[in-house]
């Protein structure tokens, strides 16, 4: 397979296009923004102008899109990828989307004589660009051995997770601990800087000791830097908790720690922290404790951030 679509070109998509170009692949792009394809073009690709169109020349499909809602106007909506999926064409989903409608794709893709994975990644912005993502991975696990190529060209791991909709369930679990270990670093940060604890220290400790994991590894030095540019936004973890929410209602699993993590979240949104990264939370602790979770002179870039528009269009 070198004929490539990919429809999603945000803070995750652009960079794993790129990529995929970089190991020669031929790849058409489209994107729902005017705008997003230059730099891609710049490295060889091609533009289309709607799905269908990316549909009708791809033996390959990837999305990143950002939400259900984006998802069901790029497949179903006029000029829709099912509207002009050729038989045979392999349609891998990154998005973190819920697991319902992936198994609604994979059915309505299987009607098209078309085979469907959802591959959600974990990694953001930073592994997308550096291709180290991984990618977990719900469908026929022959389709997803054919394709673990151009994955792993984007990526440094493949994990098969189960049949379709389990990829989707996997990355909501997953961002579940994401969120509850980015709320619970913050609140020990609060907890120390309440008792004139320096925040650099402590932050060394977190990362000595039992308390050390990805959320401290990743953010420590934007809390210190008090830097809060996107790495993967606020309001696309709302949005994730928020359907991990829904599956666990579905599911008849008790998630009291995710209910109030999210609770968090939706404070942070209603701020107006929402296109900001998800460490951003911190502004809600410092507000409740009349002081900053870190004792740096650095100027705080949410002001500015505020101002300017972030690209969130699809997820981490």
């Amino acid at each position: 397979m070198k004929k490539i679509g990919f429809i999603g070109l945000g803070v995750m998509g652009a960079p794993m296009a790129a990529n995929l170009l970089r190991k020669g692949y031929e790849v058409t792009v489209f994107n729902r923004t005017p705008g997003k394809a230059d730099k891609l073009i710049e490295l060889g690709a091609k533009e289309a102008a709607t799905p269908a169109a990316v549909a009708k020349t791809s033996e390959l499909i990837i999305t990143m899109i950002s939400n259900d809602d984006a998802i069901r106007e790029v497949y179903y909506g006029n000029n829709g990828i099912l509207s002009s999926l050729t038989p045979g064409t392999v349609i891998v989903d990154s998005s973190t989307i819920s697991p319902s409608l992936v198994r609604e794709l994979a059915r309505d893709t299987s009607s098209k004589f078309g085979d469907f994975l959802d591959a959600p990644v974990t990694g953001s912005k930073p592994a997308a660009e550096g291709g180290t993502l991984v990618f977990m991975v719900g469908g026929n696990p022959d389709v997803v051995h054919k394709v673990s190529d151009i994955l792993l060209a984007m990526g440094r791991k493949v994990i098969p997770m189960g049949p379709s909709g389990s990829g989707a369930t996997a990355k909501l679990a997953h961002n579940t601990i994401v969120g509850i270990n980015t709320a619970a670093l913050v609140e020990g940060m609060a907890i120390a800087a309440s008792g004139g604890i320096d925040a650099a220290s402590f932050l060394e400790l977190v990362q000595s000791g039992g308390a050390s994991s990805k959320a401290a590894e990743l953010k420590s030095q934007k809390l210190l830097e008090r830097d809060f540019s996107v790495q993967f936004s606020l309001e696309l973890m709302l949005k994730d908790l928020r359907l991990s929410s829904v599956l666990s209602d579905n599911l008849k699993t008790p998630t009291p720690v995710l209910e109030t993590v999210k609770s968090l979240f939706q404070i942070a949104d209603s701020m107006g922290l929402g296109a900001l990264d998800l460490s951003a939370v911190a502004h809600c602790y410092e507000q409740w404790i009349d002081k900053r979770i870190t004792n740096s002179a650095a100027h705080s870039t949410i002001a500015a951030a505020l101002e300017t528009p972030i690209d969130t269009t699809d997820a981490c």
